[in-house]
């Protein structure tokens, strides 16, 4: 399953007629340019895993994502897109 498949797939998981009127996942581009992935884990079975991981070896090859129990965001080069979703599925495949 490739990750824009996975990542629908926990959407639907999380949604209960509640969980998706508060909390959401976002998708947006940066100017300098890049990704960012944001997704808010509060109430659900994933809520309270933590990470924290950078790594950046040049202007074109970067990410920085953190995940501090209730929010995961993500921010990356312009390929990054499917490497952030795919540490948001290995976070909360722990």
């Amino acid at each position: 399953m490739d990750s824009i498949e996975w990542l629908m797939n926990w959407f639907k998981l999380n949604c209960n007629g509640d969980w998706e009127h508060s909390n959401s996942i976002t998708i947006e581009t940066l100017d300098n340019p890049g990704w960012a992935f944001k997704v808010d884990i509060t109430d659900t079975n994933d809520e309270g895993k933590t990470l924290l991981t950078k790594e950046i070896i040049s202007d074109d090859n970067w990410y920085d994502i953190n995940c501090d129990g209730a929010i995961f965001e993500a921010f990356g080069d312009l390929s990054k897109l499917p490497f952030l979703i795919e540490q948001f599925r290995n976070l909360v495949n722990k």
